[in-house]
């Protein structure tokens, strides 16, 4: 059944989601703040700003006025950068229908409160339903059509399984989870490990001390999700390992390809927006308030504050005490 889904958003993540939508056949409009993207949009059926020369459906529209973007949504999908989540949505929010569900689909944790996504909205907007779209997806091959997995959570799991049917076509699949907290865990934490996996194959210390790192890490995003009333088995699936496998192997993750420059000693001025580097010190923190074991996610803040260097935080975890693997 066709839907009115509005896409707030129009980088190359929400670009790449109204595509999908259009092609599952729902009325797509894209709320852009820039005209440039808008026009871009609506007459060449491109995004050349983020997505280069990828031809979008041809069902998919945009606009640079909000209340048209979200007057008759049955469905909203905030695609908007973490860190602006909440004064977004406080603007916008005597916009969005009553009752409207909001589908989160940015990932990381807001450095300056230290909330999830979907603690914002509740804030926000309490009346609404929350959900949230995770899992390994570049934008590019999501707006390709290419064949993509990922999860839909929320925690009424009828409402998840609706949005997962929405959502799912011949090229991308949605499963669906109740475990809202462990999905939207996996996605924020997944960015600061491939900072971190990045880092190493960037200062050249190979593919095993890569392999080694991204293990150990996955093992604290379990304790992580658990110790935040996630589900510790959420992790295993595509909005946990699934997305940290894709972002800590691939230039086209932007956090990995921070850390290739940071392992390198490269400028790091100009380089696209790396959620992670924005989310590491805040879960640091958290994790040191709520005394859960993260070595490898406090070292990542302290090499992304400049504390330490990276001999210093390789020698400095190799260091530590021996212990049976968890």
């Amino acid at each position: 059944m066709s839907k009115n889904i509005a896409i707030l958003g129009g980088g190359a993540w929400g670009t790449a989601l109204a595509c999908m939508a259009a092609q599952n056949g729902h009325q797509v409009l894209l709320y852009a703040r820039d005209q440039a993207t808008v026009d871009d949009i609506n007459h060449n059926r491109q995004n050349k700003r983020y997505l280069g020369e990828i031809i979008l459906h041809e069902n998919l529209r945009a606009t640079s006025n909000p209340a048209e973007a979200l007057q008759k949504a049955d469905t909203v999908l905030a695609v908007i950068p973490a860190q602006l989540m909440a004064a977004a949505l406080q603007d916008l929010k005597p916009l969005i229908p009553e009752n409207c569900p909001v589908v989160l689909c940015a990932k990381g944790i807001e450095r300056s409160t230290g909330r999830l996504m979907s603690q914002i909205i509740a804030d926000i907007l309490p009346d609404h339903p929350i959900a949230a779209l995770s899992g390994p997806s570049f934008a590019s091959d999501v707006a390709r059509g290419l064949p993509t997995a990922v999860t839909i959570a929320c925690e009424n799991i009828a409402i998840a399984d609706d949005l997962a049917s929405q959502f799912s076509g011949q090229t991308f699949r949605c499963y669906s989870s109740d475990d809202l907290i462990g999905v939207e865990i996996g996605g924020a934490l997944k960015n600061v490990i491939a900072v971190a996996a990045g880092a190493t194959i960037g200062k050249g210390l190979g593919a095993s001390a890569q392999s080694a790192l991204v293990t150990r890490a996955f093992a604290e995003l379990r304790r992580i999700a658990k110790a935040f009333g996630g589900r510790p088995e959420t992790l295993m699936g595509l909005s946990g390992l699934g997305d940290l496998m894709l972002s800590c192997s691939s230039p086209q993750s932007r956090n990995y390809s921070y850390g290739l420059a940071l392992g390198r000693g490269e400028p790091m001025h100009g380089l696209l927006l790396a959620e992670g580097v924005a989310t590491a010190p805040v879960i640091a923190e958290l994790c040191l308030q709520k005394q859960i074991n993260a070595p490898i996610i406090t070292t990542v803040a302290a090499l992304l504050d400049d504390s330490i260097t990276i001999d210093a935080a390789v020698t400095g975890l190799l260091s530590r005490p021996l212990k049976n693997e968890d």
